[in-house]
């Protein structure tokens, strides 16, 4: 296809490539890179659109990974699974639990490509497993040349530690192999809690359970905390109605209403949040892992997220604080708070370093630009790293002092691919070229 126009989830980004392709194989994807090199044009390989930034836009061709969905193999005794880059998160699910496996760990978002989730640093919260690229074990690239390669910790592993979240920028992802366990159960505890004793008791909280987080409703002292550990069983899933009634009717469809009367009347907005703080109660449950890791988003926002050291927490909640109460904005999100391990990918917003990743959130069509600077300026004081597919305004000049590994990364991209095929405006303004 060619002048069709492309837009992301949030509506954010909005690009008229000159070519859209969907390559069914790896061969396909040579192809096209050959194609675009011959022509002297720009190539990107976008996921599901999730992202929020314009990380996967091109004036050039842009690849969709529609038929590169497949999983190649399952092998649980060795501990892999090798999956097509453009396998949704939620079909490899089903997949895996079809064989008894599962992912150790996964964000609470399951509509992503794969290779898009990886490539932008998407992570979930755990005491002990880091993001989804950390689980990388070997990936398959299309470099700029049109050469097919495979890299992993002991085949070229500068390339490996530079493209696991790599933006797209290392080569075209073709496979990934993914570093897969025995199915297992999950305990679920969802609890209100004030903000001030989650504050007081938050090295209990994340160092006790295998996977913590909270969500802070802005303009009140109330939050929702969610303690997810593993258990040998028996599942004891929610009832059908009860799932319908917390995850579909008010945290999609009630949620929905009352964020749209809140961009109409946003005065009321303290006040709503108070009575969405008290509707959501406390429950219980045991499932498998990705049923209790992710659930449905359908109300539409635009959010930005950045992960700082653990220890910078409580004073950026602190100052976060002050930005809400001095009603410059009316937030009706409730602020994200998830734990992560350090990590060694080297693009990783978690390399080297324990973090909390903060995100915050604003529903579709309400201004959200002045209130991302007032947040960011508090999270970037505290040597805070963007998530590369939420919105942020960082660059390389700032980049380059809180990821240590960013020059050597930046060296790679130069031996694989000199002549910036798999560039874009976003990688230019993040890396500066």
């Amino acid at each position: 296809m060619t002048r069709t126009l492309w837009h992301n989830w949030a509506d954010t980004c909005r690009i008229t490539p000159t070519r859209i392709a969907t390559p069914t194989s790896t061969a396909e994807v040579v192809a096209e890179v050959r194609a675009a090199a011959a022509a002297g044009s720009r190539i990107r390989m976008v996921g599901s659109g999730h992202s929020f930034t314009d990380i996967a836009a091109t004036d050039g061709t842009l690849l969709s990974p529609a038929a590169l969905a497949s999983v190649r193999s399952v092998d649980l005794a060795a501990g892999r699974a090798t999956v097509e880059a453009g396998m949704r998160l939620c079909d490899l699910n089903e997949t895996l639990a079809a064989h008894g496996a599962a992912l150790t760990n996964m964000g609470d978002i399951a509509v992503q490509t794969l290779a898009g989730a990886t490539q932008t640093g998407t992570h979930g919260t755990g005491r002990a497993s880091a993001s989804l690229a950390a689980q990388i074990q070997q990936l398959e690239l299309v470099l700029a040349d049109g050469s097919v390669v495979t890299c992993s910790r002991d085949e070229d592993p500068d390339l490996f530690d530079a493209a696991r979240a790599g933006l797209g920028a290392f080569g075209v992802v073709t496979a990934i192999t993914m570093a897969v366990e025995p199915a297992f159960l999950l305990h679920a505890r969802e609890t209100p809690m004030p903000l001030g004793e989650v504050l007081e008791r938050l090295e209990e909280l994340r160092t006790t359970n295998d996977h913590f987080e909270f969500f802070w409703f802005p303009h009140t002292e109330r939050t929702i905390t969610k303690r997810n550990n593993r258990v040998p069983g028996p599942a004891r899933p929610l009832s059908a109605f009860r799932a319908w009634l917390d995850d579909e009717f008010l945290s999609n469809s009630v949620f929905e209403v009352v964020n749209r009367m809140a961009r109409r009347l946003p005065r009321l907005i303290p006040a709503i949040n108070q009575i969405s703080a008290r509707a959501l109660t406390a429950r219980e449950y045991v499932d498998v892992s990705y049923r209790v890791f992710t659930s449905p988003r359908r109300v539409k926002f635009v959010e930005m997220e950045y992960a700082i050291p653990v220890e910078h927490l409580p004073d950026v909640l602190h100052d976060m604080r002050a930005v809400f109460a001095s009603s410059r904005h009316r937030i009706s999100f409730p602020v994200e708070v998830r734990f992560a391990p350090a990590d060694d990918v080297w693009l990783s917003p978690g390399y080297g370093r324990e973090s909390a990743y903060v995100a915050v959130h604003v529903y579709q069509g309400c201004p959200w630009q002045e209130y991302f600077a007032d947040l960011e300026a508090i999270f970037t004081a505290a040597a805070g790293r963007p998530h590369w597919g939420k919105m942020h305004t960082r660059t390389l000049s700032y980049l380059d002092k809180v990821y240590p590994r960013l020059r050597d990364a930046l060296e790679v991209r130069e031996r694989v691919d000199p002549h910036r095929r798999f560039t874009n405006a976003y990688l230019d303004r993040v890396w500066g070229e």
